[in-house]
C-alpha cells in the first residue's frame, strides 16, 4: 500500500516559551504573546540515506517545592544508571528487552492504553501542548498516561539527566529545574507537578470527564515498576548524543505499549524533540495512522529529515542511534 506523504507543518524544533510563566488564564492570550526560544548553538543534521521510521484552576498557582518522592528519585537515578549502565546504542537482548517492557505494561494495567475522549479533528495534527519530561520518571509517566486517555497530541521535549538543550529552558521559564513541566500555548498556562498537570488537562480538555479510576493514585504504587524493570532506561543523556534535527520527529504511540516504550527511551537518551501522536484503543487518530503507514500498529516513527518511516521498533532504534550521534562524547 502506498504511504501518504507527511506534511511538514508544525514539525520545527523551535520552542515557544510564554512571556509570563505564572498560571494565569487570560482571555487576551494569543500566539503573538509567545516569543521564540532560539538555542545558543546550532547543530547541523548529517545527511543520511535509508531505503524504502492538586488541580490547577484559572487563578495563579505557585510551583511546589520538591517532594519526598522526587528527592527519592534523585537518589534512585544514579543507582539505576550504575546497574543498568552500558551503551544504549549497542545490540540488546531482545527477549529481556521485550519481557521487561511487557511486564512494565502489565504493572500499569489499563492506564495509558485507551482513549476515552472525543477530540476535535483539528487537534489531530496541530499540537498546542508542550511537555518537558524524561521517560523513566514515574511522574512524567502519569502525565503521558493522561495524554493517551485524553487522546491529545503534544510536543515532547526530553530532559534526561545531563540534558544540554531543554532543562535550561524549563529553569528559565518556570523558575526551577523540575519535571514534568507543561506549557499550554493555547491558554498561556505553564505548570509543574504531575497531579496538577493531569487535573488541569482533564479540566481543560476532558469534556467533563475525570481521570480514570486509579490513574493518579496508582503512580506511587506501581508507577515505579517500569523505571525499575527497565533499569533506568530513558533517564540519562547518552554521552554520544548531540545532533539536533531541523524538523521534529513524529511518533505514533500510546503510553503503555511495550514496544513504543523502547523507542521513547531512545528518543529521551538522545534528547530528540518529537511530536507525540497518541493512538490508544479508540483513538480518533487511527485513520490518520493508517493513511500514513497502512497499519494501525504502534510504534510508528516518521523522520522527515531523512525520509525515514518505519513501524519496526528494532529498525527505528538502529536508525536513531546511527543518525543522531556526535563524534564527540559529552559528560553526563
Amino acid at each position: 500500500m502506498a504511504m501518504a506523504s507527511i506534511p511538514l507543518l508544525s514539525l520545527t524544533t523551535s520552542h515557544s516559551p510564554l512571556t509570563n510563566h505564572k498560571l494565569s488564564h487570560s482571555s487576551s492570550f494569543s500566539p503573538k504573546s509567545i516569543k521564540t526560544h532560539k538555542p545558543n548553538w546550532i547543530n547541523t543534521i548529517k545527511l543520511c540515506a535509508i531505503s524504502p521510521k492538586n488541580e490547577g484552576d484559572s487563578g495563579n498557582v505557585t510551583p511546589q517545592s520538591a517532594t519526598p518522592a522526587t528527592s527519592f528519585l534523585s537518589v534512585l537515578c544514579p543507582l539505576l544508571k550504575f546497574f543498568g549502565g552500558g551503551d544504549p546504542s549497542k545490540d540488546r537482548n531482545e527477549i529481556i528487552e521485550v519481557a521487561t517492557s511487557s511486564i512494565s505494561s502489565l504493572a500499569r494495567f489499563q492506564w495509558g492504553s485507551k482513549s476515552t475522549n472525543e477530540i476535535d479533528k483539528t487537534q489531530i495534527t496541530s499540537p498546542f501542548l508542550q511537555l518537558y519530561e524524561f521517560e523513566a520518571c514515574p511522574f512524567c509517566r502519569r502525565v503521558r498516561e493522561a495524554l493517551t486517555e485524553l487522546d491529545l497530541t503534544a510536543e515532547i521535549y526530553p530532559c534526561p539527566k545531563g540534558s544540554l538543550r531543554h532543562r535550561d529552558f524549563v529553569k528559565k521559564t518556570g523558575g526551577k529545574e523540575q519535571f514534568p513541566f507543561l506549557v499550554d500555548t493555547r491558554t498561556g498556562i505553564t505548570i509543574y507537578e504531575s497531579g496538577e498537570i493531569v487535573k488541569y488537562l482533564f479540566k481543560e480538555y476532558g469534556q467533563g470527564r475525570n481521570p480514570s479510576f486509579g490513574l493518579l493514585e496508582s503512580t506511587i504504587l506501581t508507577g515505579w515498576v517500569p523505571t525499575l524493570l527497565r533499569a533506568g532506561r530513558g533517564m540519562t543523556l547518552w554521552n554520544k548524543s548531540g545532533i539536533e534535527p531541523s524538523q521534529k520527529l513524529l511518533l505514533f504511540s500510546y503510553e503503555n505499549n511495550p514496544y513504543a516504550r523502547l523507542v521513547r527511551e531512545a528518543l529521551c537518551e538522545l534528547e530528540l524533540p518529537y511530536i507525540l501522536q497518541n493512538v490508544g484503543d479508540g483513538s480518533a487518530r487511527s485513520d490518520y495512522l493508517f493513511n500514513i503507514s497502512g497499519s494501525n500498529k504502534v510504534p510508528y516513527l516518521v523522520d522527515s529529515n531523512c525520509n525515514f518511516q518505519s513501524g519496526d521498533y528494532k529498525r527505528i532504534l538502529q536508525h536513531l542511534f546511527q543518525t543522531y550521534y556526535s563524534t564527540e562524547s559529552v559528560p553526563v
